[in-house]
């Protein structure tokens, strides 16, 4: 019997991005290649809030982003800095990184022209920097093919065994012609067809990216805000 699908909430997508520990606290990223991740890291909806802190931020630098945290309140609107966003910043330092996040429907409309990447050899024309690891570690990973090659990809940038996060690419010489989001739908149902929620999220800044979920008709519900070293 299929699961129901998975309901987002903010700590949904804070367990999708970051391995934590048993106190909550980010260990680090969950790529095939994991990266440190955030010092600090915050996941606000319309509704409520979710928060964690990297564990190698010192006990009483945590203890007070956790007191803050816990006063701050749900966006009213999403593009708006978090309120106690300055305060965090003291407190963490790091590179500020925020924008959108958006579910995507389970009716999203999807095209057959969409092919399963496979092997590494299917993206070393168009792309540079794949390892042999991340086939399997990010998959499904599906693809728009010209002669055999892959020229736009959409993949499993984090994943838990709840949701998935969107990684997506295209050459640049094969931009502009709608490849992004044909992607993007094929994986958001393979993603769905596994039982777990896809998730497409972005940088405010990235005007390419909210552009395809603007052309998949994406809702975004809820803005991360994170600090980086």
């Amino acid at each position: 019997m299929s699961m129901p699908p998975q309901q987002f909430t903010p700590e949904l997508q804070l367990n999708t991005l970051f391995e934590r520990d048993s106190e909550g606290r980010i260990l680090h990223t969950r790529e095939p290649n994991p990266s440190t991740g955030s010092l600090f890291a915050l996941v606000r909806s319309r509704t409520e809030c979710a928060w964690a802190v990297h564990r190698d931020v010192p006990d009483n630098v945590a203890d007070q982003l956790d007191a803050l945290a816990r006063t701050e309140p749900p966006a009213k609107e999403l593009a708006d800095e978090p309120v106690h966003a300055a305060r965090y910043h003291a407190l963490a330092g790091g590179r500020i990184d925020a924008g959108p996040v958006f579910t995507i429907p389970a009716d999203i409309a999807t095209q057959d022209d969409i092919a399963a990447v496979t092997d590494l050899s299917q993206l070393e024309k168009h792309f540079h920097g794949w390892a042999p690891n991340e086939i399997a570690g990010c998959s499904p990973i599906l693809a728009v093919m010209k002669d055999g090659h892959a020229v736009s990809v959409c993949f499993c940038a984090r994943r838990s065994e709840l949701a998935a996060e969107a990684g997506l690419e295209t050459a640049a010489a094969f931009r502009r012609r709608g490849f992004g989001g044909r992607v993007t739908a094929a994986w958001a149902r393979a993603i769905q067809a596994s039982e777990r929620l896809p998730i497409y999220s972005t940088s405010w800044s990235n005007t390419a990216s909210r552009a395809v979920a603007r052309k998949l008709g994406l809702a975004s519900c809820a803005a991360d805000w994170t600090l980086s070293p």
